[in-house]
């Protein structure tokens, strides 16, 4: 990414290392502009609009190169001088500048055209003869915003004559400030694909951040390979980028092809950011390649590279991969794989530590697959904070796991963030969560925003369990909660993982995935059968309560009341501990 500038689709990359413009006229001489104003003409013209004909007959041109250079000379007198005196010039713009209505709504299209672009500006951890400071990453990016805005209302200003009455103050740099620096680690043989690739060092987000990837839901399950897919995939290093995360205790390095960059940008709101010192000349746990170009087709698969005791994950370049459960999953999976080969068990659920108002304390594991109600029923507790709980720590939203320690069973987290269904939860709570969300595909089914819920150092220190609970969606008699006499009948439920399928994936109906957990466990089923009897024996031993909860997520007319009575009777019940 070493363009100063850069437009696919409706992906602009700015690179700000390259090129920082300070003034009106130096944004308007840029190629970025030029790029930005031609794909606009070209996108017009395309449509046959309006906006198009008002500009080709009122400036005499057909071809757009001659219609961008002479929009792109008057932008720039129309920063110094009002549209009348530029009419008494008589430069060639009277017909464009008379009819006033028809300008102004060209600009607000140019404007509008702009905004709708999903935005990312770049720094590196380098100085170039034209290019900014390192140590002013979110100054540049708050000065490029600035420098937008105040341009477009200059020409608005000047061409209509009158300032406007009502200013807003919209985000139009970029969505997304990436600061990059080039580190080296000892990469063994067969990673020389990803050597060079730019580490993404900090990110800025300018909210509402807003995407819209191609699919709305994940398809299938990874499968294991036994050679290294990057070893044999093709990759342009500088439509690359790598973002060092901790997914629970372990060390990932993400790598993703910038036609995902949503998706990689999300990661901040989800995992905990190494920082340099925790990653600079380390050997990562995990490496993830998200978007290589393969030869073979479509690959979702992850290989254990035991000689240097990586696990790898790859995901290969295509529409049908621009989700971020993609992102998500394959990362969580990885973990989960390392765990159970260090014999942890790895839990798909939620678990919160509740303080009640009475000062009760309670560490609550639930436990189900996508859909199942883990996520909604967390948050159904925290709208009941105000009236039952004191406190609540959120250790882990979707993945943790689980360990014995000092004789007894503790559960750690793998997110400090939560990846959430809108559909389920109460309306209006996006937009409680608006200033620090990231939002996706928010005007269609299966809707999600993924959230901070929790910081690094809570969902590490490690929870007693209390009770361990499987999530129910699909079952409408019954309790709200209820407990198993036994292991073999608890086993027996939390094996079978039933849940009625909600839309986030392609499943449909009451389905069955193997312990509630296609990521990890489904693939290494023998080693996760020794340790499932391992944990749930300590369980019973140690007076844990294992039990299920019936959420009825998944029976119509119940999305926000079933977890709602759920977490009132856990409630409840947690004040009589």
């Amino acid at each position: 990414m070493q363009k100063e500038f850069t437009l696919i689709k409706n992906k602009v990359f700015v690179n700000l290392t390259a090129k920082f413009c300070k003034t009106p006229e130096e944004l308007f001489n840029s190629y970025g502009f030029n790029k930005v104003l031609t794909k606009y003409i070209e996108y017009n013209q395309k449509k046959r609009s309006n906006v198009y004909d008002y500009l080709s007959t009122s400036l005499g041109e057909k071809d757009i190169l001659d219609i961008v250079n002479k929009l792109t000379r008057l932008f720039t007198l129309l920063i110094v001088m009002r549209s009348e005196k530029i009419l008494e010039l008589d430069l060639g713009y009277e017909e464009l500048l008379r009819d006033k209505d028809r300008f102004y709504n060209f600009i607000e299209t140019l404007y509008g055209y702009w905004r709708k672009m999903e935005r990312y500006t770049m720094m590196q951890h380098q100085r170039t003869n034209d290019g900014f400071e390192s140590a002013n990453f979110i100054e540049a990016n708050e000065n490029f915003s600035r420098l937008v805005l105040n341009t477009y209302r200059r020409i608005e200003r000047n061409s209509l004559g009158a300032k406007p009455i009502i200013y807003r103050e919209l985000p139009v740099g970029g969505n997304a400030g990436l600061f990059t620096s080039k580190f080296k680690w000892d990469l063994p043989k067969g990673y020389e694909q990803i050597e060079d690739i730019l580490f993404i060092h900090s990110i800025v987000i300018d909210p509402p951040f807003i995407a819209y990837p191609k699919r709305n839901t994940r398809d299938g399950l990874f499968a294991e390979v036994f050679e290294n897919p990057i070893s044999q995939c093709e990759l342009t290093k500088d439509h690359f980028l790598c973002y060092p995360v901790k997914i629970g205790e372990l060390l990932a390095f993400v790598y993703f092809h910038r036609d995902f960059m949503a998706q990689g940008i999300t990661l901040c709101n989800l995992f905990e950011a190494a920082r340099e010192e925790e990653y600079v000349n380390k050997k990562p746990d995990i490496v993830y390649v998200f978007g290589g170009k393969d030869s073979e087709g479509d690959k979702t698969v992850f290989y254990d590279d035991k000689e240097n005791d990586i696990m790898v994950g790859y995901v290969s370049y295509g529409e049908q991969i621009d989700y971020f459960g993609y992102m998500k999953k394959m990362n969580l999976t990885l973990h989960n794989l390392i765990m159970i080969k260090r014999g942890f068990l790895p839990i798909h659920g939620a678990m919160v530590n509740l303080r009640t108002h009475e000062g009760k304390e309670a560490n609550i594991v639930i436990m189900g697959d996508s859909g199942a109600g883990k996520s909604e029923s967390l948050e159904a507790f925290k709208g009941l904070s105000e009236e039952y709980i004191s406190d609540m720590i959120v250790v882990f939203d979707d993945m943790g796991t689980i360990k014995v320690k000092d004789d007894k069973v503790y559960g750690y987290g793998t997110e400090t963030g939560a990846f959430v269904r809108l559909d389920d939860l109460d309306p209006g709570y996006a937009f409680k969560e608006m200033d620090r969300s990231i939002f996706m595909n928010p005007d269609k089914t299966n809707a999600r925003l993924v959230m901070p819920v929790a910081t690094y150092n809570q969902i590490m220190k490690g929870y007693q369990v209390d009770l361990f609970l499987y999530a129910n969606n699909y079952e409408a008699e019954g309790p709200e909660f209820e407990f198993f006499k036994d292991k073999e009948q608890a086993i027996s439920v939390f094996k079978s993982g039933a849940r009625m399928a909600k839309g986030t994936t392609t499943e449909m109906g009451l389905v069955k995935s193997y312990f509630a957990n296609p990521f990890g466990p489904v693939q290494k089923q023998a080693e996760t059968d020794v340790l499932i009897d391992k944990y749930f024996d300590k369980m019973y031993e140690t007076g844990v309560n294992v039990g299920q909860i019936r959420t009825k997520l998944g029976i119509k007319g119940m999305e926000h009341k079933g977890p709602r009575e759920v977490a009132l009777k856990l409630l409840e019940y947690v004040k009589t501990l």
